[in-house]
């Protein structure tokens, strides 16, 4: 039966490619490489791939690492690198334009030198490099809109059905059990719950973004000029509904089977204000837009992580499910509150094995982004990031005017990171909301200075 499963699962795949193509917008073979990048950071590493269920049982563990997913990671970063020397001119454009992501990325390396365990945090810290150089990969395109879109429906027409047919008839990859509680949970093509859920807002974000945006479609003589016609418009459009709306029940599905309340509330907000954002004279004009993204903030952060009635609202507990115990206990440890720990080092060594004694479930993350950047940042690194999240929100509103498609993704990715992190820390590493981040954040100037012409 799995295997007839698995049959229709890649049927379902090709399929949803084949409704979704569009020979109007080309892109180079060179975004396979975001693909694959995001594709581990979405699901799990090759090795977690090849030996399913692995677990630490010491923090020594997490200290090694794996040879082969080294191999990888830095085989796929390469690659990039050598595409981005062949576009020099647009991404010193980019680099130009985003001082403040180079402050940060230079901050973060710099703090190598008073980690605990440098060579770990220098190997982190490529990593995180490798997140900017897929996503300037895709910036740099020739058509960075029509790029985005591609990227993002193939890894939803891959991760998504993949994720049922794993938890549906190979439990052995796509379930398993809390370690005390014995609980199942679905994971998917990921390796926990929480993980499955962020996988669903990402890219429930990004195909809802593609039926909005179709929807919107309208032929034009200008189309007709270029050899379009109504009829030829009218099935592409029926075709990308269909592909995209599938993926968006899917998503939803999975993100009942996930259980995971934090992704799913990011959705809802992050969706209504893309819906919001709309509006044309939002993008004219965006005062209204900046008041319902501080109103957002001012009230939804303040009701998720103090008010008990808005947390077991969601159905979770006062605490957050033992968040908010786990934050005073990591505020109380002794970590420079300027520099931090270093870079993704605090979670390493006598620390974490301290943690794991005092807390049966084995934290290897601070469940808050932002608390996460201060142990291993200190202030610096939280400032910086706020810097970075300020300006990016900015060029959000610029691209909201220029490139109003694209600005409304960048809107939606912005606001759920934004919120996501205030209950769990995506800030590190090959994170797919972490990845978002930097699709919104990062400008790309000379779409602005083509829109002025």
């Amino acid at each position: 039966m799995s295997e007839l499963a698995t049959v229709f699962c890649a049927a379902v795949v090709f399929v949803l490619f084949w409704l979704d193509r569009d020979g109007s917008e080309r892109v180079s073979h060179a975004l396979w490489i975001p693909f694959a990048w995001m594709f581990l950071a979405g699901s799990r590493m090759v090795s977690e791939w090849l030996y399913p269920g692995w677990t630490a049982e010491s923090p020594d563990a997490l200290l090694d690492g794996s040879p082969l997913d080294r191999f990888v990671v830095s085989a796929l970063l390469i690659i990039g690198l050598g595409v981005l020397l062949g576009r020099a001119k647009q991404v010193n454009a980019i680099l130009r334009a985003n001082v403040p992501l180079l402050v940060f990325f230079g901050f973060a390396a710099f703090s190598v030198i008073w980690s605990d365990y440098p060579d770990v945090a220098i190997k982190r810290w490529i990593k995180a490099c490798g997140n900017v150089v897929m996503v300037l990969v895709v910036l740099t395109e020739a058509n960075p809109t029509a790029a985005v879109k591609r990227l993002f429906a193939r890894l939803a027409f891959v991760l998504l059905p993949l994720s049922i047919l794993l938890i549906r008839y190979y439990p052995s990859l796509g379930r398993g059990y809390h370690q005390y509680t014995w609980q199942t949970f679905y994971s998917g093509v990921a390796t926990g719950k929480n993980s499955l859920g962020y996988i669903c807002l990402v890219l429930g974000l990004a195909s809802l973004w593609r039926v909005v945006e179709t929807r919107r479609w309208r032929w034009t003589p200008a189309l007709g000029e270029a050899g379009v016609s109504p009829t030829a418009l009218a099935q592409t459009r029926r075709r990308i509904l269909l592909a995209h709306g599938l993926v968006l029940v899917i998503a939803l599905w999975l993100f009942r089977l996930s259980d995971s309340v934090t992704p799913l509330v990011c959705c809802i907000v992050a969706a209504g204000l893309m819906m919001i954002a709309g509006a044309d004279a939002l993008a004219r004009r965006p005062t209204g837009l900046h008041v319902v993204f501080a109103t957002l903030l001012l009230v939804l952060v303040p009701g998720w992580v103090m008010f008990d009635a808005f947390t077991e609202a969601f159905g979770r507990d006062a605490t957050l499910t033992g968040r908010t115990e786990l934050w005073q206990g990591l505020l109380r440890l002794a970590v420079d509150p300027v520099l931090g720990a270093g870079f993704e080092s605090f979670w390493l060594g006598d620390r974490i094995a301290n943690l794991w004694h005092q807390y049966w479930w084995r934290p290897n993350q601070a469940h808050n982004g932002y608390l996460d950047i201060y142990l291993n940042l200190g202030a610096i690194g939280v400032v910086l990031l706020i810097i970075m999240i300020v300006r990016g929100y900015s060029g959000v509103v610029r691209t909201l005017h220029y490139d109003p498609e694209l600005g409304r993704l960048k809107l939606a990715f912005l606001t759920a990171v934004v919120l996501y992190n205030f209950t769990e820390a995506a800030f590190k590493g090959m994170h797919l909301v972490w990845i978002a981040f930097l699709f919104a954040a990062i400008r790309v100037p000379w779409r602005t200075s083509e829109a002025n012409r």
